[in-house]
C-alpha cells in the first residue's frame, strides 16, 4: 500500500510539472544509436550525450569546470527538480552555511545533496556508461519515482573524471578488437600495453590525487566540490573480474575521526543496495578490502569533509574487455558491469531522498561540533615561526585552499607538547609568531586528518599509505597540542614572501640562498634562459650577510654573452619572490672568494628520462610531472624501447624510475648506460632500480640481508595458521611510513636540508651503507615515525641507506632508495631530486 500511495504521489508530481520538457528528450540508446554496453561511448558523445539531455529538460544543467592536460572537457551536471533549479544558488549556499564556510543563517530551503562521481580510473569503463543510463533514468517521462526523489534531493553527476585515460584504453582496445569481441582470456585485446589507460595524462592515479591535487584534474574538481559540499559521495570503480560487487559498509580501518553517524549511513545505504541484489541473485561483498584510512582517495576524501564517501566497485577492469569468460564459466560483459554501477548508482539517490531531513541535520551537526566540541586528543597544532618562510607559505597556502583556519599564538609561554622532530612529548617553547591551527572550526575533522602525529591503526591490513603528516611532509618545525590555543592574531601566507633585491643592481656576483623548492625554480628558470651559475660548497659570508652552503653564486663573468643578464636573474627573482643580493666583489669576508675551486660551477644539465616497458609508470609519472609543472625544467623522455638506439652522450643525466627493466638493462643495455657513466654522466636511479644495478658492472650498492626474520624453514614457520597468512606478512612490510633519515649535510646531494629529513618509505627493501662513495640519507636506530611499520621491516631498515652517491668512472651515480617525488606531494623531498640534478657531478 505504502509503495502504491508513493507511485501515485510521483505520478502526480510528473504530471504538474509537465511533459512538454520531455517532448524531445532521447535514450541513450536512440542519442547514440547502439545499445549502450554494445561498445564504449567516446568522452566527446558523452559530452554530447549529457549536453542534448540539459537542453531537452529543465530537469538537469550542465557545467564546464576545467580541462584535462590533453585539452578534454570535464563537466558535472545538476540534476533535480525544475523549482530547485529555480531556487539552486539558494540551496547551495544555504548548504555552505550549514557548515559555518560561508556566513549567514540557511534559511529553510535545505536539500539532500548526492555527487556520483565516475571514471576516475580510465580502464576501469562501465561506469561511465552508467552515467548516462542513470542520468536519463533520473529525468525520463515514464519514470515518476525518481523526479519525487528529486523533489528533496540535488544530485551532481562528474560522468568522466579521467577521460585523457579512458580514451587512452578504449583507443587501444578498439585496434585490437576483430571482427567480433573475443571472450578468451588469452586473446590480446584483454592485455593492454604500458602504461595501461588507469592514470591520467601524467600516469598519476588520479584516486590518490583528491587531497594532494597536484594533478590539473583534481585542483580543478575540488574547486567546484567546495562549492556544494555535498552529503553523500560516491566513487565508482572496478575491480578484478573475478571479484563480486563491492559496497558499504567498508572495511576496517577507519580513520579514528571518522564520526559515528558516518559509519552508520553508509551502512544504511549498503543495506539498501543488498535488497535490490538479493532480489537478483547478484554476488556482492562488503566490510572486506576497502578501508577509509588513506585521506586521499574518493571515499576518504569527501568523508574528512562531512560527507558519507563510499566507493563502489564491479568486476572488470581493463582485462575485461566488451566481454570476458569467468573462471565460474560465466561471460562478463559491459552490459552487465554497467547495469550493476546504474542499480547502486539509483539506489543511493533513492536512500538519500528517503533520509534527506536527517542527513541535513546530521550534516549541519557534524560541523557544529567541529566548532564548538571536537572529538580530538590534539586540539592545537604549531608551527615554528622560525621556519623557512618558503615552507611556511607553501603550508599556509594549503591550508588557505583548503579552507583552513589558522594565526599567531599572539603570547609566549611554555607548554607540554608533542615534538614532531623527535616524536617525543614533553616541554616545548612556544613564541608569540608561532603559527597555529586549532580544531576548533568547521575543517575540524580535516585539520586532525592532516596534523595528527600518528593517528591510531585499528587494522594493520591496510589499502594504502599510512603516513602524510603536514610538517614532516612539508619540512616543518612544530608541535602538537592537548590544550585548546586560540589563534590571537591574523597571518597570510603573503606575509611569508616577497621579492627583494640588496646591494648593487648591476653586481660582480647575484647571490641567492639555496634551502626550498622555489629557489630550485629560480635556478631551473635563469639556466634555460641561458644563465651560467655557480653553487658554494662551503658557507661563506659577504657584505655583512651570512650564507650556508648549496648558495648560487650568479657572476657576471660567465655570464658577459648573455645581453639581458641582469633582466633575467632580476625578473626569474621576482618570478619566485627570491631575496637576492648583489654583490660588488667576488670577495668574501670569510669561507671561499668567488673564484675559488669551492665555488663550483654547474654544467647546465641535459636530461633524459628512461620510461616505458620495464619502468613502473607511476614513478615514471612523477618524475615526468615534476619537470614539466613542478621544476619546469626541460627533460628528454627516452622509451626504453629506444635505449639501444639513443646518443646517449647528448645528455649529462640520466633518470631511471623504479622499475624491473626487464629487456632493457641486459647484457648490452647494462654495458651502454655503465660506459656512458664513466665517460662522465650522472645516473640517478629511483626505487626498484636501484635494485637492477645492485652488484652489476661497477655498482656499489649491495642490497642488506639477513634483517627481515623469514623462519621459512623452522617449526613455527611451518606449524602458522593460513587464515593469519597476511598478518604475518606484514610484519616484513612497510606500506608507507615516515622515517628520520640522517643527512650528511656537506654533501651536494643534501645542500639546503638540516642534519635531519623526514622521509616517506614505502617499501622495506634495504640497501647496505656504500662501502666506497657517500652514504649521504640513512636510516639509523629508533628512526621510525609515523605510520605503520611492520616489526621486522623496521629491523631491516635500521642502519641502511635511503639516498647515497658515488663517481664512477668520470661520472656519477645517485641511488634514491626512498621517492622524494611520491605521488607529487612529499614536498620536503624535491629538493634532494634537483640537488643529484644540478649539483652532483660538478
Amino acid at each position: 500500500m505504502q509503495k502504491q500511495t508513493t507511485f501515485l504521489a510521483a505520478l502526480l508530481i510528473l504530471l504538474l510539472t509537465g511533459s512538454t520538457a520531455f517532448a524531445q528528450l532521447q535514450s541513450p540508446d536512440e542519442f547514440l544509436g547502439y545499445e549502450l554496453g554494445d561498445r564504449w561511448t567516446p568522452h566527446h558523445r558523452v559530452l554530447d550525450y549529457v549536453k542534448h539531455v540539459a537542453d531537452e529538460s529543465d530537469w538537469v544543467t550542465v557545467h564546464s569546470y576545467g580541462e584535462t592536460y590533453q585539452h578534454r572537457e570535464l563537466v558535472y551536471l545538476v540534476v533535480t527538480s525544475p523549482d530547485n533549479h529555480q531556487n539552486i544558488e539558494e540551496i547551495r549556499m544555504n548548504n555552505l552555511r550549514l557548515t559555518g564556510l560561508e556566513e549567514g543563517t540557511p534559511s529553510g530551503l535545505q536539500k539532500g545533496i548526492v555527487w556520483l562521481s565516475y571514471n576516475i580510473h580510465g580502464n576501469e569503463t562501465s561506469s561511465s556508461e552508467a552515467a548516462l543510463r542513470t542520468l536519463h533514468e533520473l529525468v525520463r517521462p515514464d519514470s515518476p519515482e525518481p523526479k519525487e526523489w528529486l523533489q528533496n534531493t540535488v544530485v551532481i553527476m562528474d560522468p568522466m573524471l579521467n577521460p585523457d585515460g579512458r580514451e587512452r584504453y578504449i583507443n587501444w582496445y578498439t585496434n585490437m578488437k576483430g571482427a567480433e569481441v573475443n571472450p578468451t582470456f588469452d586473446a590480446r585485446e584483454h592485455h593492454e600495453p604500458w602504461p595501461g589507460g588507469r592514470s591520467n595524462h601524467y600516469m598519476f592515479d588520479l584516486n590518490r590525487d583528491w587531497a594532494w591535487q597536484v594533478q590539473k584534474e583534481s585542483k580543478y574538481r575540488y574547486n567546484i566540490y567546495k562549492e556544494w559540499m555535498p552529503h553523500i559521495h560516491v566513487d565508482f570503480h572496478e575491480q578484478s573480474y573475478t571479484a563480486p560487487y563491492y559496497f558499504a559498509p567498508a572495511a576496517e580501518p577507519f580513520h579514528e575521526a571518522i564520526t559515528d553517524w558516518q559509519r552508520e549511513f553508509q551502512t544504511t545505504i549498503g543495506e539498501n543496495h543488498i535488497e535490490y541484489f538479493d532480489e537478483e541473485g547478484w554476488l556482492y561483498f562488503t566490510r572486506q578490502r576497502f578501508d577509509l584510512f588513506y585521506p586521499s582517495f574518493g571515499d576518504t576524501w569527501p568523508t574528512f569533509h562531512g560527507s558519507i564517501g563510499m566507493t563502489y566497485e564491479q568486476a572488470g577492469h581493463s582485462l575485461a574487455g566488451l566481454a570476458i569468460e569467468t573462471p565460474e564459466g560465466d561471460t562478463l560483459t559491459l552490459a552487465d558491469r554497467l547495469r550493476n554501477h546504474h542499480t547502486t548508482g539509483m539506489s543511493t539517490v533513492e536512500v538519500a531522498s528517503n533520509n534527506a531531513d536527517r542527513m541535513v541535520e546530521e550534516f549541519a551537526a557534524h560541523f557544529d561540533r567541529g566548532m564548538n566540541d571536537p572529538d580530538s586528543r590534539y586540539k592545537t597544532f604549531l608551527v615554528k615561526a622560525d621556519n623557512h618562510p618558503d615552507k611556511i607559505y607553501n603550508l599556509l597556502t594549503m591550508l588557505d585552499h583548503l579552507n583552513i583556519e589558522y594565526g599567531t599564538t599572539g603570547t609566549s609561554r611554555n607548554r607540554d607538547g608533542f615534538n614532531y622532530s623527535t616524536g617525543e612529548t614533553g616541554r616545548i617553547s612556544v613564541a608569540e609568531d608561532d603559527i597555529i591551527v586549532s580544531v576548533y572550526q568547521p575543517q575540524s575533522q580535516l585539520v586532525r586528518v592532516l596534523f595528527e602525529p600518528n593517528p591510531g591503526l585499528a587494522d594493520s591490513l591496510t589499502y594504502d599509505i599510512t603516513s602524510w603528516e603536514a610538517h614532516y611532509r612539508f619540512g616543518l618545525e612544530g608541535y602538537a597540542l592537548e590544550r585548546q590555543k586560540t589563534p590571537e592574531r591574523n597571518v597570510s601566507a603573503e606575509d611569508f614572501r616577497s621579492f627583494e633585491l640588496t646591494g648593487s643592481d648591476r653586481p660582480y656576483a647575484y647571490v641567492v640562498e639555496w634551502k626550498t623548492m622555489d629557489d630550485a625554480r629560480f635556478l631551473a628558470e635563469i639556466t634555460r634562459h641561458g644563465v651560467k651559475s655557480r653553487f658554494a660548497e662551503i658557507p661563506f659570508s659577504i657584505d655583512g650577510r651570512e650564507y650556508d652552503k648549496g648558495t648560487l653564486v650568479i657572476t657576471r663573468d660567465n655570464n658577459r654573452r648573455l645581453d639581458n643578464f641582469d633582466d633575467v636573474v632580476q625578473n626569474a627573482a621576482e618570478n619566485h619572490s627570491r631575496k637576492i643580493h648583489g654583490a660588488a666583489s667576488g670577495f668574501v669576508t670569510t669561507g671561499a672568494d668567488f673564484g675559488s675551486s669551492d665555488v663550483r660551477f654547474i654544467e647546465k644539465p641535459k636530461v633524459a628520462v628512461l620510461m616505458g616497458d620495464g619502468t613502473a609508470s607511476l614513478n615514471a609519472g612523477e618524475i615526468w610531472h615534476f619537470f614539466d609543472h613542478q621544476l619546469k625544467y626541460p627533460a628528454t623522455i627516452l622509451h626504453t624501447n629506444y635505449l639501444m638506439r639513443a646518443d646517449l652522450n647528448d645528455y649529462n643525466v640520466l633518470v631511471l624510475p623504479s622499475g624491473s627493466y626487464n629487456d632493457v638493462l641486459d647484457e648490452r643495455g647494462m654495458e651502454k648506460v655503465s660506459r656512458w657513466v664513466r665517460e662522465g654522466g650522472t645516473l640517478i636511479a629511483f626505487g626498484n632500480a636501484n635494485r637492477v644495478l645492485s652488484g652489476h658492472n661497477g655498482f656499489r650498492l649491495s642490497a642488506k640481508t639477513g634483517s627481515v626474520e623469514e623462519n621459512e624453514g623452522d617449526e613455527d614457520s611451518r606449524l602458522q595458521s593460513y587464515g593469519e597468512r597476511q598478518r604475518r606478512a606484514v610484519s616484513n612490510n612497510t606500506p608507507g611510513s615516515t622515517f628520520r633519515v640522517t643527512l650528511d649535510n656537506t654533501h651536494p646531494l643534501a645542500f639546503g636540508y638540516g642534519e635531519h629529513y623526514y622521509s616517506l618509505k614505502n617499501s622495506a627493501v634495504a640497501y647496505d651503507f656504500l662501502d666506497s662513495g657517500w652514504n649521504v640519507g640513512t636510516v639509523r636506530e629508533d628512526a621510525h615515525m609515523s605510520g605503520f611499520a611492520g616489526q621486522n621491516a623496521k629491523a631491516a631498515l635500521e642502519n641502511s641507506l635511503s639516498f647515497g652517491t658515488h663517481s664512477y668512472g668520470s661520472g656519477n651515480v645517485v641511488y634514491m632508495v626512498d621517492n622524494p617525488v611520491f605521488r607529487g606531494f612529499w614536498e620536503n623531498g624535491k629538493l634532494l631530486f634537483v640537488n643529484a640534478i644540478f649539483f652532483v657531478g660538478n
